[in-house]
Parts: structure tokens; sequence; C-alpha cells
């Protein structure tokens, strides 16, 4: 059996990656309430202990909010219709083929529909999670840590462990467990599935309208900045739902174990630190009792320019390079969530054959570069941060200056072990594109 290598540096760089990953989001939280969303110094460790308590201790309505969104994602996903797919064999499980049921997009429209009713019939008002978003962190960062204990401990004591490296802490940060399930009303659900397409975006989405929701109450109008940050997540979390089909085969849910990296950042990490531009812009908005004035027409109509080619691009290569393996597969279906964008599948996709048996796409966009969906992600994070242009601050390119990194990281994992799996055959496919995320450039 192959020796599981470490990542991220080892034991020492997942407990860095813990400690950092639970400063952040509180770090951004606390200035978002004391900075409107610039550095937060505070004068003294009693301050600073006095002001997480006021923004960020627990409370019980943030516990029910959170985790009464969680357990009705859970029934959701097990008696929402969705077509039911195959994901890859799994090479540790004698290959064995797990079959996803992918309800996101019902799912999606169920919760808009319910949390709709719940604001306009006041039994829930969405902006209590503007008014109680530090509160409702905690709580999932809480609840993000428990989980992660518990599915460490029960796969380790079910011996469905896999890829383990017998030490402790790195196998609790980078998980034990590849295909987490249990039974929902009689339906087998995926935990790493479900955290990954619908608690971390889902609950992004319900963090941001809040926001809209505050800025308009207060000018009744919502300013373009805003209105460009709820497009922008709209868009790219209807992504997510509409396409749930192709997930199965990603890196995420075939090679990444569930454990305390994927559960804290898709349960806490995505939501509440995505979440930071449209509460910046609404800060701010609230700070200078000045939402619209200042908002450059020409900027912000580049930047929807610029938003709607990136994520023309993202999708539509993403859908390419999955439904290319699905294809292979012969697990391939055809949906007509909307929207469909042009070019999402390449009808007789020219392909490198490998030793290995897998084939690697160099056709449409993968003719041109490996990962054109990640400069297309990237081009994205950055209209988010560019969109708080109004207020001369850094914390909005926190996260572009992040997920860049992430993505470099991910790259750089994915080709060593790419070159791993495929051996001479990955040194001809990177003769045929040697370009990695721009075409003659890099």
């Amino acid at each position: 059996m192959r020796r599981e290598e470490k990542e991220f540096g080892g034991t020492p760089g997942a407990i860095g990656l813990i400690i950092f990953s639970h400063f952040v989001p509180f770090y951004l939280a606390l200035s978002l309430q004391y900075s409107s969303g610039g550095l937060y110094f505070p004068s003294s460790f009693d301050t600073l202990i006095q002001n997480f308590k006021e923004t960020c201790l627990p409370t019980w309505s943030a516990f029910f909010l959170y985790t009464g969104f969680c357990l009705l994602q859970l029934i959701f996903a097990a008696i929402l219709p969705g077509p039911e797919v195959k994901g890859l064999p799994v090479p540790t499980e004698n290959n064995r083929q797990y079959t996803y049921k992918c309800n996101a997009l019902a799912s999606w429209y169920a919760t808009l529909l319910l949390v709709a009713i719940l604001h306009l019939t006041g039994i829930i008002r969405l902006t209590i999670l503007a008014d109680q978003f530090g509160s409702v962190l905690c709580v999932a960062v809480i609840c993000s840590d428990i989980i992660s204990v518990i599915i460490h401990f029960y796969a380790i004591q079910t011996k469905q462990t896999c890829r383990m490296t017998h030490s402790p802490i790195y196998d609790f940060f980078m998980g034990v467990w590849l295909n987490p399930r249990i039974k929902i009303l009689g339906q087998d659900v995926d935990l790493k599935m479900l955290a990954e397409v619908r608690l971390s975006w889902l609950l992004l989405f319900l963090l941001i309208i809040p926001a809209a929701l505050k800025q308009y109450e207060a000018f009744h109008t919502i300013s373009w900045p805003m209105i460009f940050i709820l497009t922008a997540q709209l868009l790219y979390i209807n992504a997510c739902m509409k396409g749930d089909e192709c997930i199965p085969t990603t890196w995420d849910i075939f090679y990444e174990k569930w454990g305390w990296m994927l559960i804290y950042w898709n349960l806490a990490g995505v939501p509440f630190v995505y979440a930071f531009h449209a509460y910046y812009i609404l800060v701010n908005s609230l700070r200078t009792h000045k939402p619209v004035e200042g908002t450059s027409t020409t900027f912000i109509i580049i930047l929807f320019i610029v938003l709607f080619l990136a994520y023309y691009i993202w999708d539509s290569s993403l859908s390419q390079k999955i439904r290319f393996r699905m294809q292979e597969q012969g697990t391939y279906i055809s949906r007509n969530a909307f929207p469909q964008v042009p070019w999402n599948v390449i009808k007789n996709p020219k392909y490198l054959k490998t030793e290995c048996g897998s084939s690697l796409l160099v056709d449409g966009y993968f003719k041109y570069c490996r990962k054109p969906q990640y400069t297309a992600d990237i081009c994205m994070a950055l209209c988010w941060a560019l969109s708080c242009y109004q207020w001369a601050g850094i914390l909005p390119y926190f996260y572009p200056s992040f997920f860049i990194g992430m993505i470099v990281h991910r790259y750089t994992r994915d080709m060593a072990r790419c070159a791993a799996k495929y051996g001479e055959d990955w040194k001809i496919y990177c003769t045929k594109v040697p370009y990695a995320f721009f075409p003659g450039l890099i």
C-alpha cells in the first residue's frame, strides 16, 4: 500500500491552519462591528474580550436558527426529488461506485420559498441573521468542531477509515472517512456532499440577503455595489445547485476525506468569510449615510461585464471537464436546470488515452490551458473585492488573496497527484497543454 503523503506542512501546518481558520471569521466579524470593516485593533485584551462577548457569544436563537437550517437541509436531501448518479469507482473500497441523489436544486428552490414565506409573514425575519451575525457564526464554529470530533472517532470506531498517516492531529485535520453517510427517513444521505453543496452555499445566500434588506430598510434603496454582490453570489450559488449531478466526480467527493478541514470550512468558514463583502458594503453605507453617492456607473458596468464573462467561462469549462468524465464513466445525464450555458458539453471531444485506463481531455477550453476554471474563479473573487472600491479598506481583498493561495496550493497538489498517477503520459499531456491558468502566459 502506498504511504499517504502529508500535505499542508504536516502536523505543524495542520495546527497552524486550525488556529488561523478560527481566527479569521471572528476577526472579520469584530472588524465589521467595531471598525466598519477596517483593520480592527482593540486597545487592550480586556477590550477584545468585551467586544467578543458583545458581538459573538452564542444565543439560543442563533443556535436554533443554525441547527434548524442544517436539519432542514438534511430532511430535504432525503425526501426531495432529483436524479441519481453514480460517483467514480473508489479504489480503497474495491472500486465501489456510490449512488448520489442530486436534489440540491429542489432544496435550493424549497429553501428560498420557505424563507420568503417566513420573512414576509413575520414569523422569522431574515434580518435576524444580520443582527445576530456574530452569534450565529459562533454556533457554526462550535457545531463544526463538535461534528469533526464525532465523525473522526466514529469512523475509527466503526473501522471506516482510509489513507491514514497515524499522526493523530494531521489525520483529524485531513479526515479519515472518505464517504460518510447516514440514513434519514430511510434514505442514504451523503454528509460530505450535503455540506459541500448546500450547507455552505445556501447558508451564504441566506446571510447576504439580510445585508441587502438592512440597507433597504435604512435608505429605501439598494446600492449598485450591493446589487453586484447579490448578483455575483446568486450566479455562483445557483450554479452549484443546478449542476450538483456533476459534483460526485469532483476531487472533494472522490478523493478528499471528510475531516476537520472540509467540515469546518463548509459549515462555518465559507458562509461567514464569503459574506464579508455584503456586510462591508452595508456597514459603510450606514456609517457614511450614503449608499449610492460615490458609485462610478462606468466602473460598476465594467465589473458586471467581467463577472458575466468569468462566470460563463467558469460554468462552461467545469461542465466540459466533468461531463467528459461522466461520459467516459457512462454516468452522464442531460439536465435542463436554468441556466444551461452554451458550450457546456463537447461533442466528439479529443483526449489523450493513458496507460492507467482513464483519459485526459485536450479539447474545448482544455486545449488552451489545464485549469481555465481556476482563472475564471479568481477573476470572480477579485470582482467581489473590487465591488467595495468606494471605501479605502484592505480587508475586502483578504478573500481573493486567500482564495488565490488556496487555488495555487490545490493546483500543486493536483499536479503532483496526476504526475504520480499518469507517469510518462502526464509529461506528454503537459507538452500538449503547456499552460496552467492562462494560455500564452502561465
